[in-house]
């Protein structure tokens, strides 16, 4: 699923993928938008090789920035395709950290008190 110009579309974007902003979280985890105004949170951990070692250092992990839709860390000397970053990510919204409880488990909450 993917929106663009305000409309929400079924399946993957035809156009390239691009990320429009990163925002770094901690475990190596981070929040992409992507140009086509989708959110996805992305787990760096499933990078692997050595080129991507120096990222299992936070300081290193919060030096991500953009270039050309892509994130990369060390001025370029790292980055990974939007379209895996897409691909191995989750959708994600604010409101997904919300727990709501239905009328079933707030009496059984109640019952273990």
């Amino acid at each position: 699923m993917f929106i663009s110009n305000g409309m929400v579309y079924g399946g993957k974007p035809d156009v390239p993928v691009r990320i429009a902003s990163v925002q770094i979280l901690d475990d190596m985890m981070m929040i992409l938008t992507f140009t086509t105004g989708e959110r996805r949170i992305f787990d760096a951990t499933s990078l692997h090789g050595p080129v991507y070692e120096p990222l299992r250092d936070p300081a290193v992990f919060r030096t991500a920035s953009l270039d050309h839709g892509m994130v990369t860390w060390q001025d370029g000397e790292i980055d990974c395709a939007p379209e895996y970053m897409y691909d191995h990510s989750f959708e994600y919204s604010s409101g997904e950290m919300a727990i709501s409880l239905t009328e079933e488990h707030r009496a059984a909450l109640s019952l273990e008190r």
